[in-house]
């Protein structure tokens, strides 16, 4: 008999997501808004300190709004960590605007503080002027280097997007991730810390702007008894019924988040001492990771074998594992854009895994992941 699947990170219910549904069933709210889109505002909201919030269908159409609503116009340069999601990068393209791709720095594989400030120099002297936003991302869950980066644009009078996606529930010196853009964005896919099946959010202290994500991802329709439209809208908005599953995910957030963590000190006990393997950690304590996902790079040379040895040694007893992101300015579609960089990201790709982490998995589960790991090494 073939064993159960241990995904990567699969959702996990916390027990209350039915009664928010079931209200909105009851009620009726099974239309687009309702009071579980405004209640899951306010609670994403007082959960940051953030003033204001705006629930939408994904991370990547909070990107999209952000965007539009700091005013990306065709040909604007958009900076971006090169080592992310293609979802950090997409809405840059439906803005006809420019990536410019920038690399990792080896504390928290996040975008390089040094490369970003080498990247504006550079587009200033080729552009004469610096590029308009930075899509600033926290990998893995892992802050990035915050005062160094926001110190950067300020200098250079750059608007920060703030892409918490995957980390929600961290922090860095005491303050929650996605309070410290212009504009912030929070993923609720299936695969996140917490989820409404598909779904994202905008935040910012400029209720303005969240105002405006609320009218552009309702189709841009104008205030009147008839449909006006005086702007190009969108179809971004997220649905009472998922709006309902978050209200209930936010009321376990900090214990998922408290697992994941334990998660990530069971991989470290069982591979801390093992020469080859390192962990993607905390640099210090002003960092609080929320550890979405438990991530390491694989020596060959120390360890014998590599990457693909040990994933592909995973799946075969039916164990999901996965590559790290592949980094955007080797992706086919991204590569004639530029980048700026040592080619970390690239390293880190080739060497690197991501460690099935859901909050949902059992001591046998994690057993049998121990067993497996330990007969590699054998």
């Amino acid at each position: 008999m073939s064993k159960d699947r241990i995904w990567l990170s699969s959702p996990h219910m916390g027990g209350d997501e039915m009664d928010f549904v079931l209200d909105a069933y009851r009620s009726n709210w099974v239309a687009p808004l309702g009071p579980n889109v405004n209640e899951l505002e306010k609670d994403l909201a007082l959960y940051t300190g953030v003033r204001s919030a705006a629930a939408l269908s994904s991370g990547t159409a909070a990107i999209h709004l952000a965007l539009i609503i700091l005013g990306v116009k065709p040909e604007d340069e958009i900076l971006v960590s090169s080592f992310t999601f293609s979802g950090s990068v997409n809405p840059i393209m439906y803005q006809r605007a420019i990536p410019i791709m920038v690399d990792s720095e080896p504390d928290t594989w996040n975008i390089s503080p040094q490369y970003l400030e080498e990247a504006i120099l550079d587009r200033i002297r080729i552009k004469g002027k610096a590029p308009k936003v930075l899509v600033m991302v926290h990998l893995y869950g892992m802050p990035a280097k915050v005062d160094e980066i926001k110190s950067i644009c300020a200098k250079y009078g750059i608007r920060i997007i703030e892409d918490a996606a995957e980390a929600l529930g961290s922090n860095y010196k005491g303050s929650k991730l996605g309070s410290f853009g212009d504009i912030s964005v929070f993923s609720f896919n299936g695969n996140k810390i917490i989820t409404t099946s598909g779904g994202g959010a905008l935040l910012s202290n400029n209720e303005e702007w969240v105002e405006k994500a609320r009218f552009l991802s309702t189709q841009a329709r104008d205030s009147g008894v008839h449909y006006q439209h005086s702007e190009v809208g969108y179809n971004y908005r997220m649905s009472n019924i998922l709006a309902g599953i978050g209200r209930g995910q936010l009321k376990v957030l900090d214990q998922w988040v408290q697992k994941r963590r334990t998660i990530n000190r069971f991989y470290r006990d069982l591979l801390e001492e093992k020469n080859g393997i390192e962990f993607l950690l905390e640099p210090t304590a002003d960092y609080f990771s929320n550890f979405w996902l438990t991530t390491i790079t694989v020596d060959e040379v120390k360890t014998g074998f590599n990457r693909e040895h040990l994933r592909t040694a995973l799946l075969e007893d039916n164990i999901e594992s996965r590559p790290l992101w592949k980094p955007m300015h080797l992706q086919p579609v991204f590569e004639d854009y530029p980048y700026y960089g040592d080619r970390l990201s690239e390293n880190l790709f080739e060497h690197g895994l991501c460690l099935p982490s859901g909050s949902n998995m059992e001591e046998e589960q994690l057993e049998r992941i121990k067993d497996r790991i330990i007969s590699i090494f054998r």
